[in-house]
């Protein structure tokens, strides 16, 4: 008892301390005037977020190819397609229900592609653009890998190469600033293989030069050499060396810092890996809607608010595979058997399958 009554009268005697300096403090005393410099500074408005500026403006625009008959590629009547161009179709589906809410805001070398996302010229890039530990520190996000690749090189099947070890003393095609460039110098240094490095500026150069027979050999991924094989005089007098040089990662960058357009595009893409797996396609959605797998359910937007959660509606996924579709589906319109490039899924396969391509459930 006796702590209890000290511990007041501490307190009390702190409470009498405290008034008398403010009783004294306040005779005769005019308070100084507020500088304008103190006044707290006014809230900044908060910027919108992508995808309330995507929706603002009514489509979503991809940093893209318009080149590649594979990627990207531009019509005369102005319209885009390619493998590359489905997945900005996909983004367009998941955002406004509707696949051709799209733009593609075309772009070459890398140092125009990153400059493009980087001034806000493109919600998004999605063009053969390989993930690396530099790009993903200093550049910006990417998100899932939409084609696992590597690189080689094409060659003259005149020429008689048949081998990297072939072209020493010859003379290679490459695009600067790019991966393919210290790939090339890296497999030819490991190799003691002494050749003339031609750098060129952009893709379209790099190719060009090839053609007009500047150069031995033209490198780039295995899977845009064959595309540019189709856009040769002959292109069956070229041919591709087996040897691939590296990996090739090649997937969507966004902005650092733009977390929810992360989970959008990331969370879009993994619905197509998802309905190849499940066997839910663009012809058989709707009947899939009511299906006994809850799994499936939550995949088609049936059950659960799984859009609100991105910022989207929750027939958001549905609309993905009703108008784009599976991965699948989008891979064999621009890839598959029945094209002119027909290149085997190989790692782009669905793990059930044996290939790389794995998204995390729905739930």
């Amino acid at each position: 008892m006796s702590v209890t009554l000290r511990r007041y009268n501490l307190v009390g005697m702190l409470a009498a301390l405290l008034l008398g300096l403010v009783g004294a403090a306040c005779v005769g005393v005019t308070p100084a005037p507020l500088r304008s410099d103190a006044l707290p500074a006014p809230r900044a408005q908060e910027a919108p977020s992508t995808l309330q500026t995507v929706r603002d403006r009514g489509h979503v625009i991809c940093i893209g190819n318009d080149t590649s008959p594979v990627f990207g590629l531009q019509a005369e009547d102005g319209s885009f397609a390619g493998f590359d161009v489905e997945f900005c179709r996909v983004l367009a589906a998941a955002i406004f229900g509707d696949a051709e809410k799209f733009a593609i805001r075309p772009a070459d070398a890398p140092a125009e592609r990153f400059a493009a996302l980087a001034a806000g010229e493109g919600d998004v890039l999605i063009r053969t653009t390989t993930n690396t530990l530099s790009r993903d520190a200093e550049v910006g996000n990417f998100g899932p890998t939409l084609f696992y690749d590597g690189q080689g090189v094409m060659v003259r099947a005149a020429d008689g190469i048949t081998a990297l070890a072939d072209l020493d003393g010859g003379s290679v095609c490459v695009a600067t600033g790019t991966t393919t460039e210290l790939n090339l110098m890296d497999a030819m240094a490991l190799r003691g293989i002494a050749y003339e490095h031609m750098a060129l500026e952009t893709d379209d150069d790099t190719l060009a030069a090839y053609a007009s027979g500047q150069c031995d050999a033209y490198t780039t991924d295995k899977s845009t050499l064959v595309s540019s094989r189709a856009l040769l005089a002959d292109p069956a007098a070229h041919v591709i060396l087996d040897p691939t040089l590296s990996k090739e990662p090649l997937g969507p960058l966004v902005r650092h810092g733009d977390d929810a357009w992360m989970d959008l595009v990331t969370w879009s893409i993994y619905v197509t890996f998802l309905a190849e797996e499940m066997g839910v396609t663009s012809a058989n959605v709707d009947s899939l809607r009511d299906s006994d797998s809850p799994s499936v359910r939550r995949l088609v937007g049936t059950d659960g608010a799984f859009g609100a959660k991105l910022g989207l509606d929750d027939d958001w996924s549905y609309a993905i595979l009703k108008q784009v579709g599976n991965y699948a589906e989008i891979y064999a319109r621009h890839m598959g058997p029945d094209t002119a490039f027909s290149i085997p899924r190989g790692l782009n396969g669905s793990w059930t399958d044996g290939g790389l391509l794995y998204a995390p459930p729905i739930r």
